[in-house]
C-alpha cells in the first residue's frame, strides 16, 4: 500500500508543479507576462511549501489532539499566530482593521476557524488525518454550489464536477472507517461546507487588505473559537506532552504564518488557479503521511472514493483555467499594471482579488 501510494504522490506532485509552471507563466492562451527566472524559482518554492505544509498539518493536528481539546488547540493555534501575525504587520506600518472590518473578520473568522478548522480537529479524534483531508478537499465544490445559489453562472462541466464530488463521497461512506467515525465524520463532512461559506462571505464583506485580512481573522475567529471550547466545558490545558506543544507550535508557525505568506505569494505572482491546486494536492500528501508516520490504513472503498473527490476538485478547478474561463474571472488581474490601475478596490480600504471560490480564502487545517 505505502509503496504504490508513495509513487502516486510523486507523480502527481510533479505533475501539479508542471501545470503550475505553465498556468502561471505562459504566455499564450493566458497573456500572462514573462516572468523573471529568479521570481520563477520562489514561486514554485512557494507553491511546494503550501502543498507540503499545508498537506502536512492534518498529521500535526492528530498528534496535537494527544494532549489537547479540539476546540481548544484550535483556538489557541490561531489566536497566537494571529496575534503574531498582526504585531508584525503593525510594525512594519499597516493601517489597523476598521471596526466595520473587524466585524467582518468575526464572521469570516467563526465559518472558517469554529465550523472549518475546529470541525477537522473534532473529526480527526475518530477519522483518520489522511481521509479527513480528503473530505475537507470537497470545499471548492460547496463554494461552487453556494456561489450559484447567489446568482453566479455555474459551467456545466462545473456541474459535472460536483456530481462526481458527491458521487466520491458516497463510496467513501462505503468504507468501514468513514461509518465507523460516528460524529466524527459528521463533524468531517460539515467543515468544508463551513470553508465555502467562510470563502464567499469573505468575496462580499469588508475586510483589510492583505495579509492584514488573515490576522484579523485569525485573532477573531479564534477568540471564536476560544469561547465555544469554554461554552461546551473543555479543560484549559497547559501540562500536555511534549511532542503535543511541539505540534501546536508546527501549526501556529508553519501551519498558519509560513503557509499563508507563502499563499499569498503564489496569489500576488500567479494566477489564481495555481493556489487552487493544494486542494488536490494536500489529501495526497496527508494520505501519505499517515500511512507512513502514524500507520493509518486506507481501505479498497476509502482510496477509491479518495480518487473519485479528487478527480472532482481536479474538474471543477481545471475548468476555470481554460482561457475562456479566465476572461470571465470578475477582475483579472495583470502583473505588468499597477496597483493603482487594478480594478479590485471595493469601500473599507478592501483590495482582495475576486476570483474563482476558496483562492483569496484560508484553508481548513
Amino acid at each position: 500500500m505505502t509503496s504504490r501510494y508513495s509513487g502516486l504522490s510523486d507523480e502527481l506532485c510533479w505533475c501539479l508543479i508542471a501545470q503550475a509552471d505553465a498556468v502561471a507563466f505562459a504566455r499564450p492562451p493566458y497573456d500572462a507576462p514573462m516572468i523573471e527566472p529568479a521570481t520563477r524559482i520562489k514561486t514554485l518554492l512557494a507553491f511546494a511549501a503550501v502543498s507540503i505544509i499545508w498537506g502536512s498539518t492534518y498529521l500535526a493536528i492528530r498528534v496535537s489532539l494527544e494532549g489537547f481539546p479540539p476546540f481548544f488547540v484550535s483556538g489557541m493555534r490561531f489566536v497566537i499566530a494571529g496575534a503574531t501575525l498582526y504585531v508584525a504587520l503593525r510594525l512594519r506600518g499597516e493601517a489597523p482593521p476598521t471596526a466595520k472590518q473587524w466585524g467582518s473578520a468575526f464572521v469570516t473568522g467563526a465559518l472558517f476557524f469554529v465550523v472549518g478548522n475546529a470541525f477537522v480537529n473534532v473529526a480527526e479524534e475518530t477519522v483518520s488525518s489522511g481521509l479527513v483531508s480528503v473530505l475537507v478537499a470537497t470545499m471548492p465544490l460547496w463554494a461552487t454550489v453556494f456561489l450559484r445559489a447567489l446568482g453566479e453562472r455555474v459551467s456545466p462541466r462545473e456541474w459535472a464536477g460536483i456530481g462526481l464530488g458527491l458521487v466520491g463521497v458516497v463510496v467513501l461512506n462505503l468504507g468501514g472507517e468513514l461509518r465507523a467515525g460516528g460524529h466524527g465524520a459528521l463533524y468531517a463532512l460539515c467543515a468544508p461546507v463551513g470553508w465555502a461559506l467562510g470563502s464567499v462571505a469573505s468575496k462580499r464583506l469588508p475586510l483589510p487588505r492583505g495579509a492584514m485580512a488573515t490576522a484579523a481573522q485569525m485573532i477573531a475567529g479564534g477568540s471564536v473559537v476560544l469561547f465555544v471550547s469554554r461554552a461546551m466545558g473543555e479543560p484549559v490545558v497547559f501540562a500536555a506532552p511534549l511532542r503535543a506543544w511541539i505540534a501546536v507550535g508546527y501549526l501556529a508557525v508553519f501551519g498558519s504564518i509560513v503557509g499563508f505568506t507563502a499563499y499569498t505569494y503564489l496569489l500576488h505572482h500567479t494566477r489564481p488557479a495555481v493556489a487552487t491546486s493544494y486542494a488536490y494536492v494536500n489529501p495526497v500528501i496527508a494520505l501519505a503521511l499517515g500511512v507512513v508516520f502514524a500507520h493509518e490504513h486506507i481501505d479498497l472503498a476509502s482510496a477509491v472514493g479518495a480518487s473519485i473527490v479528487l478527480a472532482a476538485v481536479l474538474l471543477i478547478t481545471r475548468s476555470k483555467t481554460r482561457p475562456g474561463a479566465v476572461a470571465r474571472l470578475p477582475y483579472r488581474e495583470r502583473l505588468d499594471e499597477p496597483r493603482s490601475t487594478r480594478g479590485d478596490h471595493t469601500e473599507g480600504g478592501d483590495d482582495r482579488r475576486t476570483t474563482e471560490p476558496g483562492i483569496c480564502a484560508p484553508r481548513p487545517a
